[in-house]
């Protein structure tokens, strides 16, 4: 197997770890925290460094995922997905093995579709995003880059979801609506009509 290296150690990185152990694709050796190392390990991985380590660390290793989570803003996975993306790190699509993903479905490098999530035929997902647990991306759905589709979200068919945006737990979108870039949809949120950049919706 492929050695990987993962950006994040808290609650998401968990999460990956549990889907490339089970996708049995990557050997996950290490990962990465942002500042100082607060602890030595997560699920008996080792922490290998912070974020000024990677220009040393592209030496042993050459691929590596961005497992940091997203709510509020993607600005941190942007900026460490651009600084792999840099120095040359190959960042791989992850798919867990209990996901379906229509072979007519198209997906950007760095992203990861989780447990039980659906991508159906011809959606097209951006790099670098989470289609989380029990995701629903409808046919010929647009998913921006950067992008965290959260845990039983429904984006329904020929939705367009601009880059860097939220789609909270349990979301429901009409069919072929427009959701602009930087948009957080809350939890629970029926989009009924499209949405302009950099907005926050809520119930």
């Amino acid at each position: 197997m492929d050695e990987i290296i993962l950006l994040g150690a808290g609650g998401h990185a968990r999460a990956c770890i549990d889907i490339i152990e089970l996708s049995g694709k990557f050997k996950v050796t290490g990962l990465v925290e942002k500042d100082e190392v607060s602890s030595q390990e997560n699920l008996g991985y080792p922490i290998i460094g912070t974020d000024d380590d990677l220009s040393s660390l592209r030496q042993k290793y050459e691929i590596a995922l961005v497992t940091v989570g997203q709510i509020k803003s993607a600005e941190t996975r942007v900026r460490l997905f651009q600084i792999l993306q840099e120095m040359n790190y190959k960042l791989p699509v992850i798919i867990s093995p209990r996901a379906y993903v229509s072979k007519h479905a198209q997906i950007g490098k760095g992203t990861i579709v989780m447990h039980d999530a659906i991508v159906n035929t011809n959606a097209i997902i951006g790099e670098n995003c989470i289609i989380n647990n029990k995701a629903l991306i409808e046919h010929d759905a647009r998913i921006g880059n950067h992008c965290h589709i959260a845990t039983g979200a429904i984006v329904n068919g020929e939705v367009t979801v601009g880059s860097e945006s939220f789609i909270g737990s349990g979301v429901v979108t009409k069919q072929s609506i427009s959701i602009g870039n930087n948009c957080v949809l809350g939890v629970g949120v029926v989009a009924k009509k499209d949405i302009e950049p950099d907005q926050l919706i809520k119930n």
